[in-house]
């Protein structure tokens, strides 16, 4: 068991706590109101193979999905009874609402769930809190305008929904910061700007120099020994990161999925050929899943090897490029081999292979987030139309995820900051007990 524990709020999938097992915190629970998410968190956290370590789960939680409002309807007094026994909370609320991929929306309900967050952040009182999100929510929505508050405006000053984020948690008791941090750094073979906020617990900020801006000194401290660690150079490649998954060097077979309707076929996976590759590769004993491929029609095909032979690669398709194409959608990026995936989304038509007339499948976005071929993922593969809204099927589950590559680094430097606040305490402790003595001597 680890020294220190952290429980994951809207969990998703598992990457996020999946970096922070790999960092060696020890999970207690997590918590996620999509079935097709938790079966897949579950899977992999809660099954008899966990090669990043089993969550101890408690017995007073059933393992299901848990909306975060009926968690605390239901549990609001054992949640209370975690006091002091959870080092790390983490959270990270759906992102639907402030995400630039999509609609923003200034009255998306999803928008409003960090003060669910924040009510059981008073209830368990952890050390320290990490929340990661979209870069959008730190700027304000408003009647269908962005106004970016980094850079002033001159509207009537209100509050974007990651200032009110902070101002809640620091009314709770914790001194926060957030910046935006981007995966690249950390190994993972995509360019994805995350907004990472840590915070501290106000009664033991006096233990750490530099407050909560001591937490990104070690992140940035982690995320270097991380890459000399896994032997990784900065940046790590899309080719590097799936070239083993590619058609053209591999035979096809019949995709078994049960989830898979027929007449779908994946690649026969031959090994790793890099050093990225073999990462994500060890410990997987069995064959990896979501290899299915999609079904494109002939004439979806010749238009995709067109985009991939004739356009820029590695930026989006502008609108006068996407219109020559006859294609409606805002956001097509034909991957770039040699750069970094760009940015992994829920559709999985927003990125097409560097090399082949495809879009990408489940486990080769999986594999630019960096999540490890070990992991499995659950439910259906999409959904469409209103569903969209209400299911999280797995290319969601994947896009939505942190990447836990960047997990580990930020639960590293945690993890670090936790051993500093301990050894802190354990001096102030040693310098009370030496005046006592001298005070009654």
């Amino acid at each position: 068991m680890s020294q220190f524990s952290f429980a994951d709020l809207f969990s998703g999938c598992g990457g996020l706590s999946l970096g922070l097992a790999m960092a060696g915190l020890s999970g207690r629970f997590a918590i996620e109101r999509d079935p097709m998410a938790f079966e897949t968190f579950a899977a992999n956290f809660l099954g008899n193979h966990c090669p990043a370590g089993a969550f101890e789960w408690p017995a007073w939680l059933e393992r299901k999905a848990w909306a975060i409002d009926d968690l605390l309807e239901c549990h609001k007094a054992d949640l209370k009874r975690l006091k002091g026994s959870v080092d790390v909370l983490a959270g990270g609320p759906p992102c639907q609402g402030f995400s630039f991929a999509g609609r923003r929306q200034e009255d998306d309900p999803r928008n409003l769930l960090f003060e669910k967050y924040v009510e059981v952040v008073k209830a368990i009182r952890p050390k320290l809190l990490v929340l990661e999100n979209v870069p959008g929510m730190k700027v304000l929505h408003h009647r269908g305008k962005v106004i970016d508050l980094l850079q002033g405006h001159d509207e009537p000053r209100r509050q974007s929904f990651y200032e009110r984020l902070v101002a809640s948690l620091e009314a709770a008791g914790y001194a926060m910061e957030g910046k935006l941090v981007d995966a690249v750094g950390f190994g993972v073979p995509q360019r994805r700007s995350r907004l990472i906020a840590m915070g501290i617990r106000k009664d033991l900020v006096r233990l750490v120099d530099g407050g909560p801006s001591r937490a990104f000194a070690l992140l940035q401290q982690a995320g270097m020994e991380q890459l000399r660690e896994l032997g990784l150079k900065r940046p790590v490649s899309a080719e590097q990161a799936i070239s083993d998954l590619a058609i053209s060097t591999s035979s096809l077979v019949d995709c078994d999925d049960p989830a898979s309707r027929g007449g779908f076929h994946e690649v026969a996976y031959g090994g790793p050929r890099t050093r990225y590759q073999r990462l994500m590769h060890a410990d997987c004993l069995a064959g990896m899943d979501s290899m299915r491929l999609a079904r494109h029609r002939d004439d979806v095909r010749q238009r995709f090897q067109h985009i991939i032979s004739q356009c820029r690669k590695g930026v989006r398709m502008d609108d006068a490029t996407r219109s020559s194409y006859g294609l409606k959608k805002h956001r097509i990026f034909p991957m770039s081999a040699t750069d970094p995936a760009p940015t992994v989304t829920t559709l999985p038509d927003d990125i097409l292979h560097y090399s082949e007339p495809r879009i990408l499948t489940v486990r080769e976005s999986a594999r630019l987030q960096s999540f490890p071929d070990w992991f499995e993922f659950k439910g259906k593969y999409t959904t469409g139309g209103d569903r969209r809204t209400k299911e999280c099927p797995r290319y969601t589950q994947v896009g939505n995820a942190v990447p836990p590559l960047m997990a580990r680094a930020i639960g590293k430097a945690l993890h670090a900051l936790l051993v500093e606040i301990a050894a802190a305490t354990a001096g102030s402790a040693g310098v009370h007990a030496q005046v006592s003595v001298a005070a009654t001597a």
